[in-house]
């Protein structure tokens, strides 16, 4: 299929399919007229891009993992072990950031909370 029934069947633009298959996420064949050919695995590739990114992994540890993801249900599961390690690394830093953003949030709160109020109303 081309890009344009991808699309439409995955319900991405083909703006964001090109941009799946320049971080190396979506590997089309090439018609002779230049034409992406995509299979049918694409549409389960899309999904499962979708998830991982929908978790919070970047595009260049999707890369490195959906090789190694499985469906689990509506959701996916790691087949090669040391796939597991780096997502364990990857949510080990979602939580820091997590824990930097709420640290950070306290901060403006506490500053906000000494402003005069007429300040805030400005």
């Amino acid at each position: 299929m081309r890009i344009g029934e991808l699309a439409h069947r995955t319900g991405l633009s083909t703006r964001a399919l090109r941009y799946y298959e320049e971080q190396g996420l979506l590997r089309p064949r090439r018609q002779p007229s230049g034409y992406r050919e995509f299979d049918e695995s694409a549409v389960e590739a899309v999904r499962r891009i979708r998830l991982l990114l929908s978790a919070g992994l970047p595009t260049r540890v999707i890369v490195e993992v959906l090789p190694c993801m499985t469906a689990a249900g509506t959701y996916l599961a790691p087949t090669c072990p040391e796939m597991a390690d780096d997502l364990r690394t990857e949510l080990d830093r979602m939580r820091r950031d997590i824990a930097e953003r709420e640290a950070a949030t306290e901060i403006l709160a506490s500053i906000l909370a000494k402003a005069p109020h007429e300040q805030l109303a400005g």
